[in-house]
């Protein structure tokens, strides 16, 4: 039986991809972290010092805290962050219990971090289908407080370079399309690059494909998707509006990818007695 402050590999990952996600945060050693250095998804890195040098930012937050093991840097500091008023716990077996389990991890190295900030990016403005999406991953999975800019195609290039930021849906980029033509979205590229390959997001990056690329044909949810794309794109003209508006669209479609995608709709109408 988990202890009253613990939570299970498979109960954080059911949260992890939603808006109900608590503060993830990795306390392993650096000379334990170095031998698999990769973090779960959504996981900031931080010392179990710096966490609990302050006690007033905890009050009220979902914090969940790993370490090596599971067993005394984590159980410490959710303890802590627990007497400093936080809903602290620590995850069951850590990131070694995690990866155990072949839960979805993230190496380290592909996270482009910017000291002392959250990650920066850059695409063109006007986004639909892929470049929503991608943003989505990333602060869903990667980087909660990920910032996004959105500038004329012509610049993006440019703003990378003066701003340190990381482009991403731009031809001749790391962070683009793939495949023989291009078949391949960037949003497949993210999936495959972070580590974060899992039934949901697997299923879900289908949908985008097909709706991104206009083959409609590789699942029946790609015309809604563009239908609604489109539609929000047309709503608001500002770019950062717009990617808030889509993420409960996204979030949506991860819980239908996830628990819904079995399930059927019909209507039967009784026969006028």
């Amino acid at each position: 039986m988990p202890a009253p402050n613990e939570i299970t590999p498979q109960q954080l990952f059911r949260l992890i991809g939603t808006a109900d996600a608590p503060d993830i945060f990795d306390v392993c050693l650096r000379e334990d972290f170095e031998q698999d250095p990769r973090i779960i998804p959504g996981a900031t890195r931080q010392s179990h010092l710096d966490l609990t040098s302050s006690t007033s930012q905890w009050n009220g937050r979902h914090v969940v805290v790993s370490c090596w093991q599971g067993k005394k840097l984590s159980q410490g500091t959710a303890a802590y962050l627990r007497s400093c008023g936080a809903y602290a716990e620590y995850l069951q077996g850590g990131n070694q219990g995690w990866a155990g389990r072949e839960l979805p991890m993230i190496p380290l190295s592909k996270i482009p971090f910017i000291p002392h900030q959250n990650t920066l990016w850059v695409t063109r403005h006007r986004p639909r289908v892929d470049r929503i999406a991608c943003a989505w991953l990333i602060r869903r999975f990667v980087d909660q407080n990920a910032r996004f800019l959105f500038v004329t195609p012509s610049e993006v290039l440019g703003v990378a370079d003066r701003f340190s930021a990381t482009p991403f849906d731009v031809e001749n980029t790391f962070w683009g399309h793939r495949g023989v033509a291009g078949e391949f979205c960037t949003f497949d590229t993210m999936v495959d690059e972070f580590g974060l390959h899992c039934a949901a997001l697997d299923r879900l990056a289908i949908v985008v494909r097909a709706a991104d690329t206009n083959r409609h044909d590789l699942h029946p949810a790609a015309a809604g998707l563009l239908a609604m794309s489109v539609g929000l794109s047309r709503q608001y003209k500002d770019d950062i509006e717009q990617l808030n508006a889509a993420m409960p669209l996204y979030d949506a479609l991860y819980r239908w990818a996830r628990d819904g995608f079995e399930e059927e709709h019909s209507w039967a109408s009784e026969k006028k007695q």
